[in-house]
């Protein structure tokens, strides 16, 4: 896969210990990669990361603590960087503004640049967020060269993260020795995931208490896409850094297509259809803090010059969502690697470039 670009290669992982970064661990280990995972502890019980017990090096490390986080990229050296490390919840945000901005906007400060300080840092691939776009819900995607923007905390601090972003590499990461690149993708869903206020970790933890979970805003309408969708396209990135391809030094979309574009009702009803544990209560009259209720990603640029495409279709999502947390309730089961593997079977069926 990649090439084997990854095959024996140093690879750091910001937030290894969170949702995304545990699959991308998973998926980097099963390909060889010698793996540092820089995170906090995992703040959710149960957690993916502990559940894997993937044996790599690991380092408890806030991204805000700078001279720690130095003496680590000093130690490992690393050649690749996927930073993923950041505080993602946006209810959240409201209650920890502060927090917020000092973990994303400060942390990616500190991640880039213990990456310009670390002689072997040849590839940056820093993960932003869709939400990073001033959002005028409107409906055509917004393309990579769209103006930055955030109402909420979360969103405000992904806007601001890309700008920190483009000024490192316009200052600092100018060469061909070392490329950055930042990556937005949109709602991502998958086993492991039991965050707070996330619509799948909320109608995962219900179903398995059986109970009813309470849908806020179902009408507003998400990109979804497993989280192997993403991820596929965040290792294509970092091989094209890897390889040298000053052109991919940029700012990319990873989202799905039109059929993604659902609303968060159809969502959990898509759930719901794969797990009859599931129970939907919708209730829209109580107060919620604001909430995008339309957001769209245009990801023609990724699919044009990366030649990356997602592998599933928008029921696949779902069925392969749903399927882990129902054999993982019902029989403990982690089918982490099972669903990794089934997903690059499908990609070679469909023969994209990356399963080569």
């Amino acid at each position: 896969m990649f090439n084997n670009i990854y095959n024996g290669r140093k690879v750091l992982v910001t937030g290894d210990s969170g949702f995304k970064g545990s699959w991308l661990c998973a998926w980097l280990k099963m390909m060889g990669a010698e793996l540092c995972g820089v995170a906090l502890e995992p703040d959710t019980e149960p957690a993916h990361s502990r559940l894997l017990g993937l044996d790599y090096r690991k380092e408890v490390c806030d991204i805000r603590d700078l001279e720690k986080l130095q003496k680590i990229f000093d130690d490992f050296q690393p050649e690749a960087v996927f930073h993923l490390a950041a505080q993602p919840i946006v209810r959240l945000s409201y209650e920890i503004p502060v927090e917020t901005f000092s973990s994303n906007v400060m942390g990616t400060v500190n991640v880039l640049e213990a990456c310009r300080h670390t002689r072997s840092v040849r590839a940056v691939v820093a993960i932003s967020s869709d939400k990073c776009y001033e959002n005028r819900e409107q409906l055509v995607g917004y393309r990579e060269d769209d103006p930055m923007g955030g109402h909420d905390p979360y969103s405000a601090s992904k806007g601001c993260t890309e700008l920190v972003i483009s000024s490192y590499r316009k200052s600092f990461f100018n060469t061909p020795d070392v490329l950055l690149a930042s990556a937005r993708a949109g709602n991502v869903i998958g086993g492991g995931d039991w965050a707070k206020d996330r619509l799948v970790p909320d109608i995962m933890r219900a179903a398995a208490k059986q109970e009813a979970v309470i849908i806020r805003n179902p009408d507003s309408c998400r990109p979804w896409q497993h989280v192997l969708e993403p991820l596929g396209g965040y290792l294509l990135l970092g091989q094209k850094l890897l390889d040298g391809d000053a052109q991919a030094a940029e700012a990319w979309n990873f989202g799905p297509d039109d059929e993604g574009m659902i609303t968060v009702h159809q969502a959990a009803c898509a759930l719901q259809k794969e797990w009859n544990a599931i129970e939907i209560d919708v209730q829209t009259s109580q107060w919620q803090p604001h909430e995008a209720r339309l957001l769209l990603l245009d990801c023609s640029k990724a699919a044009e010059r990366l030649k990356w495409h997602g592998v599933l279709s928008a029921q696949e999502n779902f069925e392969m969502t749903a399927a882990w947390y129902r054999e993982f309730y019902t029989s403990g089961k982690i089918i982490t690697s099972k669903q990794i593997n089934d997903y690059i079977t499908k990609a070679q069926e469909r023969k994209l470039s990356w399963t080569n």
